[in-house]
């Protein structure tokens, strides 16, 4: 039962929390009526993830097998069989699907459904083929973030600006790159293809990608804080103070990234890098405190 839990990567979910900002930006979040729904989709979502994880180490269980580290992934060790990886993957296909089902009608069903069944395809399609692809790779994780935040909008009826759209596919790009950067790393160090098109990337590429895309969001975001569009919505034009806060992090995860090589796994920073956290509370409180009160 162990081995079938981290076969689904629930420390994975902690990516479907951007299902959650339109109703953070929207100054909702207190309200049940929409934190019920996406609630609802955030585990719908999970659940999908988790089937595409279930089918990614069944069809990448010979490769995983000479990796130092995904050698040590369920099916790959050899801990659960083929058979029960497709079973955990057409269980959690279907729970996702259920809970939709189950709690949204209507408009918002089918749309809710289409998000999900796109994201579902698309991912299957990165796993077999998609992945390989240069650059290609990249941007269909960061589109899987906005489809992340759609979602969001679409169970709670919450309109989602261009300006969330817009940040949210440059951060998960931005994050892409640079776990992309330690394959690269490891790959000129020690001649192991860690992914078999890392060899079309180089140091000096990574890190001017990675330089632009930081700048572009930093000032993405004052944009942002600082429209006239945001500043009426929000009621407040004291938004551009969390500026500072998403600078810092920005920073921070530079330096994880070219100085330290430790930015393999976004989600691992999340959940280990102190200041990173650090940054990402003071963030959320200083919103709350400008938005709400």
């Amino acid at each position: 039962m162990k081995d079938l839990i981290l076969l689904l990567r629930p420390h994975q979910w902690l990516k479907n929390g951007f299902i959650f900002l339109p109703l953070f930006f929207s100054g909702q979040i207190s309200s049940l009526d929409y934190i019920i729904p996406t609630v609802v989709a955030f585990f719908a979502f999970s659940f999908i993830a988790s089937s595409i994880y279930c089918f990614n180490d069944i069809w990448d269980v010979e490769s995983d097998r000479k990796h130092a580290q995904k050698c040590r992934r369920p099916i790959a060790s050899g801990r659960v069989s083929k058979f029960w990886g497709y079973v955990s993957m057409g269980v959690m296909f279907v729970l996702s699907l259920l809970l939709v089902y189950l709690y949204f009608q209507g408009e918002i069903f089918y749309k809710a459904i289409g998000i999900l069944l796109f994201y579902y395809l698309l991912n299957i399609a990165y796993c077999i083929k998609l992945k390989k692809l240069v650059l290609v790779d990249v941007f269909i994780i960061a589109v899987g973030f906005v489809l992340r935040v759609l979602l969001g909008g679409v169970v709670t009826g919450i309109w989602v600006s261009h300006w969330i759209i817009l940040m949210t596919f440059l951060l998960a790009l931005f994050l892409a790159f640079a776990k992309r950067r330690d394959d690269v790393v490891v790959y000129e160090e020690t001649g192991v293809l860690l992914r078999k098109n890392i060899n079309r990337y180089n140091l000096a590429f990574m890190n001017q990608v990675i330089s632009i895309l930081a700048t572009v969001i930093v000032v993405c975001y004052i944009m942002y804080s600082v429209s006239e569009e945001v500043v009426t919505r929000m009621g407040s034009p004291y938004l551009y103070i969390t500026s500072i806060f998403v600078l810092a992090g920005i920073f921070r995860y530079l330096q994880l990234t070219i100085v330290d090589v430790k930015s393999g796994s976004p989600t691992h920073v999340l959940t280990h890098d102190r200041f990173i956290q650090l940054c990402v509370v003071a963030w959320i409180l200083s919103f709350l405190v400008i938005i709400y009160f």
